[in-house]
């Protein structure tokens, strides 16, 4: 655990300060465009990278040295962020310099991200997986409980640069860490009979090889299912408050608050209790839980409902995937974690991108103008949801967080799923 524990510090620190600039950022768009869209397409132009290199990132992280790879990463995305703030500082900075840089950033992310991942099993024990799993879930959640916080108090005082500062100092924290451990690279020959393979044949190695395996495909397939109905929450439940409190950025920021909160209470309180001895029962635990918070959610009005609501949801979201990677890190030999996990993780972006898609086009051609119609649907739903703006966004994420239950309830009674960690043996005993 000692090598995980001086990395994952490493990795918060840095997490934090790169949040910092991201949330900047965000306000530096706002104040020069006024635009929604201007701040969303920064996400898509990060998000999209991601889907088409992660096949090749995981090719990429089990034929080369782990370390050297998150080391790269971790200095193109520093070199981005210098970039930025020369074009700040000479004020020729525009939207299109964002975007272009938000592509590397996208792709230098996930290498570094693949490459954590994959490390793991080679330096923590067995026993420890669930609990290292939510312990990187607390990066996540404190970046974005702390970052905004930082920058609201600091952003006036210091301006865009010196938030720039900040994150490169916590970049050099962050690289620091990972010079001052040795992560093993394993090797086997099934390692190196894959690199023997053509380069088509490698790409899709990760993916035959969760195909050849009924229980890893069950699992698969259970949380692209969630995912979908999870990424249709996450992207309408902003709009949804905005528009049900008159565009409320205070409320929305309280809720938003919440659910970071929530995160790392949930993270906390998994890694001191360490997760479910089966971890596919955590995992549908896990979906169960953020499906009733998110359900709640739909269904209040008020927002304190939202803010508990909320904090629920994201309270069982490390649960949900600390258990489903301590069954990938014990099921899969190390020496291949990157290609098996970055396939899985290519099925999820992709099925993310589409839900986030599809929600929006539900939400304003069909819910909203159902549900502000005097339709039969209003008539039906207006007693549950409420009327006005916003309430036919609440009635999809409502809907959707009912199939995230259904999803949680119906795939535990399949016994591929159920039984995989009796199904599959582990990577030591393979």
């Amino acid at each position: 655990m000692r090598i995980f524990t001086i990395l994952w510090s490493g990795q918060m620190a840095s997490a934090i300060g790169t949040e910092m600039t991201q949330f900047a950022l965000t306000i530096w768009i706002w104040q020069m465009t006024q635009q929604t869209t201007a701040i969303a397409l920064l996400s898509f132009f990060f998000l999209l990278p991601q889907i088409a290199i992660a096949l090749f990132a995981g090719l990429i992280i089990d034929r080369f040295n782990r370390q050297y790879l998150m080391i790269f990463s971790d200095v193109g995305v520093a070199l981005c962020t210098v970039l930025i703030g020369l074009l700040y500082a000479t004020q020729n900075l525009h939207l299109w310099h964002l975007y272009s840089l938000a592509v590397i950033y996208g792709c230098c992310g996930q290498i570094q991200g693949l490459a954590f991942s994959a490390s793991i099993s080679s330096i923590v024990p067995q026993q420890h997986y669930a609990r290292v799993s939510s312990m990187r879930t607390l990066i996540n959640y404190s970046s974005a409980i702390i970052a905004p916080a930082l920058v609201g108090a600091l952003y006036p005082a210091i301006g865009l640069i010196g938030i720039i500062a900040i994150d490169l100092t916590t970049f050099l924290i962050g690289i620091g860490t990972v010079l001052m451990v040795r992560i093993p690279q394993l090797e086997s020959q099934e390692t190196m009979e894959i690199n023997r393979k053509t380069i088509g044949q490698q790409l899709f190695w990760g993916i035959n090889y969760i195909l050849a395996r009924p229980s890893l495909l069950a699992m698969t397939v259970t949380f692209c299912l969630f995912l979908f109905t999870y990424h249709m929450v996450e992207t309408l439940y902003q709009p949804m408050i905005l528009a049900r409190t008159n565009g409320s950025t205070q409320i929305l920021s309280m809720v938003v608050t919440a659910a970071g909160i929530g995160g790392v209470v949930g993270g906390a309180t998994l890694s001191v209790f360490g997760g479910f001895k089966r971890q596919i029962r955590g995992m549908i635990i896990g979906f169960i839980g953020v499906g009733l918070g998110s359900c709640v959610l739909g269904l209040g009005q008020t927002p304190w409902i939202w803010i508990g609501a909320h904090f629920f949801a994201a309270f069982s979201i490390p649960l949900t995937y600390s258990s489903s990677y301590a069954v990938w890190y014990a099921k899969v030999q190390p020496e291949v974690q990157g290609r098996v996990l970055a396939s899985a993780h290519a099925l999820g972006l992709v099925v993310g991108a589409f839900a986030s898609l599809i929600a929006g086009v539900l939400a304003d051609r069909i819910f909203e103008p159902a549900m502000n119609s005097g339709s039969l649907i209003a008539t039906i739903f207006t007693p549950i949801i409420g009327i006005g703006k916003g309430s036919g966004i609440a009635l999809l994420v409502t809907i959707a967080s009912l199939l995230m239950v259904a999803i949680g309830v119906i795939s535990y009674k399949f016994p591929t799923l159920r039984n995989a960690e009796d199904l599959l043996p582990d990577h030591g005993q393979s």
